[in-house]
């Protein structure tokens, strides 16, 4: 005969009410979410170039419109900045996205500056009144050449005289002339680069800053450490760990007595009723600090990735329950705000509502 499960009376619960949390340091809790920063610095290249688009427009109300151009054939425009109606063939501004593991050096800056010079002799546009370089990480020779522009000018002007730049030379003796006059002619002033904090500084005066860096999650509260006894509420998956416990040790595990008593089921109930209250402290969060619905998400998540191996044919009991927690553990939950707070104690508790509503089971005849 399975002992009754019986909660603590109010005065218990009331003495008891201080020793029900967990002071776990909240560094070893929470680890730290990465920056606006580090997310810009994980885009691809692609994914760069749209982020720029979105900045553009924060920086000068002026602008008429702002066109990403990217791609094959872009003649080194990334996103064109006008600042009237007649496009690129009026005063405009390059903003060029340099997306790469290092530093933009002036090597690579320096090409794409053969480029633009290239697109204007070949009629593609006019010199724009701004060319800025975008990148997370500006080299110190591309920092000392801009910072040099008339040197730096006189330099490019001997070096576009000797390129074999593919863009120059297929140019034609003629044209290469002008891109070299050009050249000369332009002031480098005109060349300059941005500082990434002072980007997301003024993304984040955009309408796309929440879409791309939502506010941060609020920390979650410490976790509730279950009651020496069992509650009322928990009476359903108890007694289906119970019924495990007697399956496998029937003479010596058989009633809530024996199982305190026992070695290995002992520990395992009070491990079990850990992660319960660990769930049920993620729920609790989750309807205080989030919209409705992410905690069950995390249910629904968990069960579809568990729900077949419960079904499986198992020899026993405890075998059924540790493949089913097993399985919880590793499973994929969909990326959501509220999803990094989920800890693999919480997975094994989520099974444990389950079965508590009679969702799963563990033993064979068990359930409803």
């Amino acid at each position: 005969m399975l002992d009754p499960i019986q909660g603590p009376s109010e005065a218990e619960r009331r003495a008891s009410g201080a020793s029900l949390i967990l002071n776990y340091p909240t560094a070893m809790q929470f680890p730290a979410m990465p920056s606006p920063e580090q997310i810009v610095f994980t885009y691809p290249p692609d994914e760069f170039e749209k982020f720029v688009e979105e900045w553009v427009p924060a920086l000068d109300s002026l602008y008429v419109r702002v066109e990403r151009q990217g791609g094959a054939g872009d003649h080194g425009i990334d996103v064109a900045a006008f600042l009237t109606r007649r496009g690129l063939e009026g005063p405009w501004h390059n903003y060029q996205c340099k997306r790469y593991k290092g530093t933009l050096a002036w090597s690579t800056a320096a090409g794409e500056i053969r480029k633009m010079f290239a697109g204007v002799v070949t009629g593609q546009f006019i010199v724009p009144e701004q060319y800025t370089f975008v990148a997370p990480s500006i080299g110190p020779s591309l920092q000392q050449a801009l910072q040099r522009p008339i040197s730096t000018r006189k330099d490019f002007v001997e070096a576009l005289r000797e390129t074999t730049d593919k863009v120059i030379t297929d140019l034609g003796p003629r044209m290469r002339r002008e891109a070299e006059e050009l050249a000369a002619d332009t002031p480098f002033e005109i060349f300059q680069t941005v500082n990434m904090k002072k980007m997301l500084q003024q993304h984040k005066t955009t309408d796309f800053w929440v879409k791309r860096f939502p506010p941060e999650s609020p920390p979650r509260p410490a976790v509730m450490a279950p009651p020496e006894k069992p509650e009322p509420r928990e009476a359903r998956y108890v007694q289906q760990l119970v019924q495990v416990y007697a399956e496998r040790w029937p003479s010596e595990a058989s009633t809530v007595t024996q199982i305190a008593q026992h070695p290995t089921a002992g520990p395992h109930l009070r491990h079990q009723r850990e992660a319960f209250f660990s769930a049920e402290s993620l729920r609790r969060f989750g309807e205080e600090a989030y919209p409705e619905g992410h905690f069950e998400a995390i249910v629904k998540d968990i069960y579809d990735a568990v729900v077949d191996v419960a079904r499986d044919d198992h020899p026993t009991g405890w075998k059924r329950l540790h493949a089913v927690t097993s399985q919880a553990i590793s499973a994929g939950l969909t990326q959501t705000v509220f999803a990094q707070h989920v800890r693999p104690l919480d997975r094994t508790g989520v099974c444990h509502h389950l079965a508590n509503e009679n969702e799963l089971t563990w033993c064979e005849g068990e359930g409803t």
